[in-house]
């Protein structure tokens, strides 16, 4: 059965989001950029507090943990509908307790923490007191982790850990680093890393040097080059098993993958309805915007390319809450998802920022921001590429090559198999027509 409806009491949540978000979440964005992922000040903490307990009170509060993992277990396509309304906010995902990296970091301790993990990481991410960073890309490597060198060494009952990685979300603000490591270079290579657990005051932490996201403020959030420089960690740092490095990574990106791309859903959205009231306000020679064909053309392509992709997200998103996240048909859709995403966010960004003209260019509309953010989508948990090769190679696993060298569907054979198939009918056929 097929359905694209959202139940009545569900709805009534979204649409408390929505103007919850207009009306709390955006003033903050004006006042306070670039605080939503900084542990806040004590005169901050009395402003958005009491944003976090409403949430809190309605039960849309850090979402994206099922019950047995100390979450609300709202599934994949609520979550998808939470982003795409919340998305265009850099506070938005801040109030609601779902800011990245922190819930894919959340995920994995979930899934795979020990209680004692739990109780001094997980809890604490999830109750919003504390930030964490995801420290995987290497300098060398990016995310190719056969490309990996930064090592982990037993020595003794310890672990110590030497190398360097670079884009490392929010490393100034987190209280600790989920490091992903070879520890068996001789093993098959998706079997040579592990995941450890670092406090970020562990002794031998260093910032290289701070890197940002492109043409952001000074304040705003790093993506630091870190080295590791013999760095100890506890046995009890090792997060799940030795060797299981790459499944748990695995395990944290598909799901921000599909988060991803319902955020880019979201800044879309945004940028399209500002550029519809844009043509319903503006005149060119006497007339609307609106009433100019290649206006009307851009206005149509948006509207196309956003719900084409909106109902595939959501799709994917359905197929993983029905117990499909496993299968090649979900792994395949993600990857699609996540190489759409990017295209989806720059053109209708495009479109919009261009429908403004000089003003659309200007630091007084928001497109500065939302436009430098679209190559991000296409880099964001793997480079585009991969994904399209990926997808790719699933796609084809549900196809057979021909039999022999001409296509199956070579006209002249199918003829004569048809003419095989209905020889009688034939032969009645010519001699209705020689009568």
């Amino acid at each position: 059965m097929w359905d694209f409806s959202t139940d009545a009491e569900f709805e009534k949540q979204l649409q408390w989001i929505r103007e919850f978000v207009v009306a709390e979440v955006a003033p903050l964005d004006l006042l306070w950029p670039h605080h939503h992922h900084k542990v806040p000040p004590p005169w901050l903490k009395k402003v958005i507090d009491p944003l976090k307990e409403q949430v809190r009170e309605r039960g849309l509060w850090a979402c994206h943990l099922g019950p047995e993992l100390g979450g609300r277990g709202f599934g994949q396509v609520k979550l998808s509908l939470m982003n795409e309304i919340i998305s265009p906010y850099q506070w938005g995902p801040t109030i609601f307790g779902v800011q990245g990296p922190d819930t894919g970091n959340a995920e994995i301790i979930a899934h795979y923490g020990t209680p004692e993990q739990k109780a001094r990481y997980l809890q604490p991410l999830l109750d919003g007191e504390l930030f964490s960073a995801f420290s995987m890309t290497e300098p060398q490597g990016g995310a190719d982790p056969l490309g990996f060198r930064c090592a982990a060494v037993r020595d003794g009952g310890d672990w110590v850990v030497n190398g360097e990685k670079f884009f490392t979300s929010n490393s100034e603000e987190a209280a600790f680093l989920i490091v992903m490591a070879v520890t068996d270079p001789d093993a098959e290579p998706h079997r040579r890393m592990s995941m450890f657990l670092v406090p970020r005051d562990t002794p031998g932490v260093e910032m290289v040097r701070r890197t940002q996201y492109m043409n952001e403020d000074p304040e705003a959030m790093d993506h630091a080059l870190l080295r590791y420089r013999d760095v100890r960690v506890p046995a009890d740092g090792l997060l799940g098993e030795p060797g299981q490095g790459f499944e748990i990574a695995q395990t944290r990106l598909s799901g921000g993958r599909i988060h991803h791309a319902m955020r880019a859903v979201g800044q879309a959205q945004y940028a399209f309805d500002m550029a519809c009231e844009r043509v319903l306000s503006r005149t060119l020679r006497g007339r609307r915007l609106a009433d100019q064909q290649l206006v009307q053309q851009a206005i149509a392509e948006s509207y196309a390319q956003i719900e084409q992709f909106r109902l595939f997200v959501l799709r994917t998103a359905w197929r993983i809450d029905q117990g499909q996240g496993y299968s090649h048909a979900v792994r395949r859709d993600i990857a699609v998802a996540k190489v759409l995403s990017a295209q989806v966010a720059h053109d209708v960004t495009r479109r919009a920022m261009h429908l403004h003209g000089a003003l659309g260019l200007s630091n007084e509309m928001p497109f500065g921001a939302m436009w430098s953010l679209a190559p991000g989508y296409a880099v964001w948990d793997g480079p585009t590429e991969s994904h399209v090769s990926s997808a790719a190679r699933l796609i084809l696993r549900d196809h057979v090559p021909a039999g022999d060298d001409l296509p199956s569907q070579w006209l002249p054979r199918r003829v004569e198999a048809a003419r095989a198939k209905y020889a009688d009918a034939l032969v009645e056929q010519a001699a209705a027509v020689s009568a």
